[in-house]
């Protein structure tokens, strides 16, 4: 292996005659003049007599052709690899052509590869095209792991992708970005399996109802690894929810905006009838007071109401409705405020006010993953006075510490969302958006991160996707996501130009931490997804079952005449409770000759079915 062609301080161009290429494997240049270089090989290619000279076009060039005959290979009669090679770092000078190109060792590559023990950091996958360097290398970095490959699950071979998750104090929040299909939820469940072996607390919010991690992958059954304990499923409105009496007005201005959007003179209403401490009840029946004293119309009407009054408990309420009017008339519009209690009716109609946060609080003190499940609209209105209570609890209790006065300890967490796009869109603000931002931007300094996946990174708010210092990118189609993607990220034109035809569960990992992009394979996850099965085997495994439990239900009422189904109907609905008519039976019978359960016979009297 040589350098060909001519070279500058980035790149070169090198050639063999007996060795092909694999792209992102690493080799050192063995530079006489500036010492061993490592570089990365970026594009690879065969040339011979068989193809054109210039189908490589700029590739593979005139200067390349003629150093390869120079260093004595016959390019007219022998099959030439050829490849470019980025050097990982710049070296001072333009490269030596025909230096010998090597293998390195383990040893060489191991500061650029490991940035920290597998104890302390998240062990995602392997780094691709890495076997020959893995041969030699330490024996704790070996057997760690299993990939799927062609053949199926395959024991680790190449040296370990190990994210070195305390790097994120200083290059802050992942993104992970992949269209449908291409190993993106598999690759955030491995990432959040890694975040609870380290019993690092973490918010997920799951719209899919997904991240579960109680059952362990059919393919490890003899694992031992189990996230029972590590981990807690709760649902919006079921398990948790908004204690009212703890909301702040901003608070709740968020959260009825978050259920559909508030006008300013909604948000002037909120800030006027809305004290602190109220209860739902009481800030509700405010509002309903001041809505059936304006609906009177005037002072002289609710007098009327008062004055003629058919009891005492009923002309009290209307004199507490007319000190409400005569207090807010004129500052609370009424269409504004009947706006207010619709919303309000919604939240509380689905839920959102009848728990509290405080089991999400322990989880995280005590180092677990909670997951937060429901649909969008209900987590992106739950996200935000969720992570706007834990978020400022973080930051008091940092602030406490600067300012040497006394708050409670609240921990570092990490925020996890799958369709991040839903709650912090670009284009336009909402609720949940603007307290990402928030974390975004000055989270690193308390200890707050994020992890944002989404098949869309181009609907993802720019300001966010802008700090999100690693990015996982998976195999990505759509040519507005992948131009985004590009200017997010490090990775080259060659890079990017394989984005479409990437494998499920290859992935690019752009780092601010490593200096430069990783070619990687996310690992086998040790759990598996609620939504494994194939739906498609889901109906044929149905389908078998019922088919056999009809069979135990007519067993022993063999053989069936047609002249006997009125008596078999009465049979079946008083031993199994099920409801037929002849139509329906006659119909399941014949599907089970269909499917060889039964054989249909001619009599004389007509027909009869019998077992197979």
């Amino acid at each position: 292996m040589k350098v060909v062609g001519i070279t500058t301080q980035q790149e070169v161009f090198i050639g063999s005659k007996t060795r092909n290429f694999r792209i992102n494997e690493f080799l050192i240049i063995e530079d006489s003049y500036q010492g061993e270089l490592i570089g990365e090989v970026v594009e690879a290619k065969t040339f011979n007599r068989y193809i054109p000279l210039n189908i490589a076009g700029d590739f593979v060039d005139s200067s390349v052709l003629e150093s390869l005959k120079t260093l004595g290979y016959n390019i007219d009669e022998e099959t030439i690899y050829i490849a470019k090679v980025r050097l990982l770092n710049e070296a001072l000078y333009p490269v030596q052509t025909g230096s010998d190109i090597r293998l390195p060792e383990f040893h060489e590559v191991k500061e650029l590869m490991l940035r920290t023990k597998k104890e302390e950091g998240l062990v995602l996958g392997v780094i691709r095209n890495t076997d020959d360097m893995a041969i030699g290398m330490d024996d704790e970095y070996k057997n760690l792991l299993y990939t799927f490959e062609e053949k199926g699950l395959c024991l680790q071979r190449e040296i370990p992708y190990i994210l070195d998750i305390k790097s994120m104090h200083h290059y802050p929040h992942i993104g992970v970005f992949g269209g449908s299909g291409s190993g993106k939820s598999f690759g955030l469940r491995v990432l959040l399996e890694e975040l609870m072996k380290q019993n690092i607390p973490t918010i997920v919010l799951d719209p899919h109802f997904e991240m579960d991690f109680s059952q362990v992958a059919p393919y490890l059954e003899e694992n031992t690894v189990s996230f029972g304990d590590k981990f807690k499923c709760l649902q919006v409105g079921y398990h948790v929810g908004v204690k009212f009496e703890d909301l702040n007005a901003q608070d709740l201005k968020n959260l009825l905006d978050a259920a559909s959007n508030l006008t300013d003179a909604m948000n002037n209403v909120v800030d006027i009838l809305f004290k602190r401490k109220d209860s739902l009840h009481s800030f509700y029946t405010r509002m309903q007071m001041l809505t059936d004293a304006q609906e009177e119309g005037s002072i002289d009407r609710i007098d009327n109401r008062i004055n003629y009054a058919d009891s005492d408990e009923e002309k009290k309420a209307w004199e507490r409705r007319k000190e409400v009017y005569l207090k807010y008339d004129k500052t609370c519009p009424y269409n504004s405020v009947k706006g207010i209690m619709w919303r309000l009716k919604r939240l509380d109609n689905e839920g959102v006010f009848s728990k509290d946060i405080r089991e999400i609080e322990e989880g995280l003190q005590r180092g677990k993953l909670m997951v937060i499940q429901g649909n969008t609209r209900i987590l992106q209105v739950f996200s935000t006075y969720l992570l706007n209570n834990l978020y400022h609890k973080r930051r008091d209790y940092k602030d406490a510490l600067y300012k040497k006065t006394h708050a409670e300890y609240f921990p570092p967490f990490i925020v996890v969302t799958d369709e991040a796009h839903n709650f912090a869109p670009k284009g336009y603000d909402s609720p949940s958006k603007s307290i990402l931002k928030e974390i975004s931007q000055e989270g690193r300094k308390y200890g707050a991160f994020l992890i944002l996946a989404t098949q869309r990174p181009t609907l993802l708010d720019e300001t966010i996707t802008a700090q999100l210092n690693t990015k996982f990118i998976f195999r990505t189609v759509r040519a507005s996501d992948i131009q985004t993607i590009k200017e997010e990220t490090d990775l080259t034109m060659e890079e990017t130009r394989r984005l479409p035809y990437l494998r499920t569960g290859d992935v690019f990992i752009s780092s601010a931490s490593m200096g430069r992009t990783i070619f990687a394979r996310i690992r086998a996850a040790i759990s598996s997804t609620p939504h494994a099965e194939n739906p498609f085997d889901e109906l044929k495994n149905k389908g078998r079952e019922d088919d056999e439990k009809f069979m135990k239900i007519i067993a022993e009422k063999f053989p069936i005449n047609d002249t006997d189904l009125i008596h078999l109907i009465m049979e079946i609905e008083k031993d199994a409770n099920i409801t037929m008519t002849i139509e329906s039976l006659e119909d399941r019978l014949k599907q089970m000759v269909d499917k060889g359960y039964l054989k249909k016979e001619e009599t004389i009297f007509g027909y009869r079915y019998k077992e197979i």
